[in-house]
């Protein structure tokens, strides 16, 4: 089993999934978006850098924060020497370089920085927010948008991922959790995307029976297997995309826990 951790995969899973929770962060969190009202007296947007082909960047503004595929309009920009600094800043450890000026620094200290918090303190609840129905939802929630995103970014970054997805076939893969949570995957000549577009019936999903199913496999708290024998995890459609899906996700669980 490959355990090693890639520093640019991490960087990327970073980027893109735990980073990229901050727009659902803006939806399900009072704080974050009265935050936002209070402060974006106009639309800005953040870019992210590092070597090595890693850049994001995200748009923010009074009513939510949205990601971009490039950048649009102005606002400042966080450079990282390489990916490993910018692992280092994501855990706390290191500072990252700023290129902004009076207004994009105001941005940085007075919005970008306190969401951060935010999505740290959602993403690891103490033992007392969890015994808090409200805070233990909410942290589910947002832990599961940054398992579907780090699922493509491993998938297509990773050498174990890789693997795994070079045994998947073209077609669309659902996570549903319940009747009103969806996250759904399309495979094309095995590159992984998550894709907004629920329309059509997908070819294979993994239905979890609840939020608190989900919010168990994905912390470990509840094995996969014992959920798939007593029903509350189920999985149906064409079996090679459901079984590799799972790989990844094994494999993404030990980059979050990095």
């Amino acid at each position: 089993m490959i355990t090693d951790i890639d520093e640019r995969v991490l960087a990327a899973v970073n980027l893109h999934a735990v980073l990229g929770a901050l727009p659902r962060l803006a939806e399900i969190a009072p704080e974050a978006a009265h935050l936002l009202a209070r402060e974006m007296t106009r639309p800005l947007t953040l870019s992210l850098s590092a070597p090595g082909g890693l850049h994001a960047h995200y748009r923010f503004d009074r009513t939510g924060v949205s990601a971009l595929s490039a950048r649009e309009g102005r606002g400042p920009t966080l450079l990282f020497r390489s990916a490993a600094h910018l692992n280092a800043v994501i855990a706390g450890t290191a500072q990252p370089i700023p290129v902004a000026g009076p207004a994009g620094i105001r941005f940085l200290t007075r919005v970008f920085t306190p969401l951060t918090a935010m999505l740290s303190a959602v993403l690891r609840p103490s033992a007392e927010d969890l015994t808090d129905p409200e805070r233990a939802e909410r942290s589910t929630l947002l832990t599961l948008d940054v398992a579907a995103h780090a699922i493509a970014v491993v998938a297509n970054e990773d050498i174990s991922g890789r693997f795994s997805a070079a045994h998947m076939p073209d077609g669309d893969l659902d996570f549903e959790v319940g009747d009103t949570i969806r996250y759904r995957f399309a495979v094309l000549d095995h590159r992984v995307r998550v894709d907004p577009d629920h329309s059509d019936t997908p070819r294979a999903a993994l239905r979890f029976a609840d939020l608190d199913v989900a919010g168990g496999i994905l912390s470990g708290r509840e094995s996969a297997l014992s959920c798939i024998c007593d029903g509350r995890l189920e999985m149906r459609g064409f079996i090679p995309l459901v079984d590799n899906t799972s790989r990844i996700l094994d494999r993404v669980g030990t980059y979050l826990g990095a």
